[in-house]
């Protein structure tokens, strides 16, 4: 199986990079790759946050019997773990594909920024929806913006650390 994301991985790789040279004097490979990944995932998480909460939950409660959710996080809560996993993956096969980290040790650490984004993106829905009165989905891509930044420089640095001498192609 882990085969297979490797190939898929390679192949839009390869797209990505056809795109790059443009940017070459601008910023390195290894960013580009994770503004195109980080911009496809940020996309289907916006997406399927909008479908989610309009069409799925249609904006009411979600009632669990012992407890109520509102519908913008209750919708928070079923995006969440598909937008990691398809992120995870992408970041992994594509962007940072030169660390050797084991895979169970990324993946730890993933969910561990995860854990740390859900914190974030909970607590500005909160705050930004039911105190401020944004409209969920546009308080959704506020914080996501936050995130990305976080996501980054922790990806970098401490889930996929790359070895000092690693070549990008």
């Amino acid at each position: 199986m882990n085969n297979i994301f490797e190939k898929v991985g390679l192949f839009f790789r390869g797209i990505i990079d056809f795109f790059y040279p443009p940017f070459k004097k601008y910023m390195t490979v290894e960013f580009f790759r994770y503004g195109a990944t980080g911009c496809m995932n940020l996309v289907f998480d916006w997406t399927l946050y909008f479908v989610v909460y309009n069409f799925v939950l249609q904006h009411r409660m979600v009632h669990l019997g012992f407890i109520s959710i509102s519908s913008h996080i209750a919708t928070l809560c079923i995006k969440a773990p598909i937008v990691v996993v398809t992120g995870f993956l992408m970041q992994k096969h594509i962007t940072f594909s030169h660390s050797e980290i084991r895979g169970r040790i990324q993946l730890f650490r993933y969910f561990i920024l995860f854990i740390l984004n859900f914190g974030i993106c909970y607590t500005g829905l909160k705050i930004l929806v039911d105190y401020c009165h944004w409209y969920p989905s546009l308080s959704n891509m506020s914080l996501s913006i936050i995130t990305i930044f976080i996501s980054y420089f922790s990806q970098k640095h401490f889930i996929f650390k790359a070895p000092k001498n690693h070549n990008l192609s």
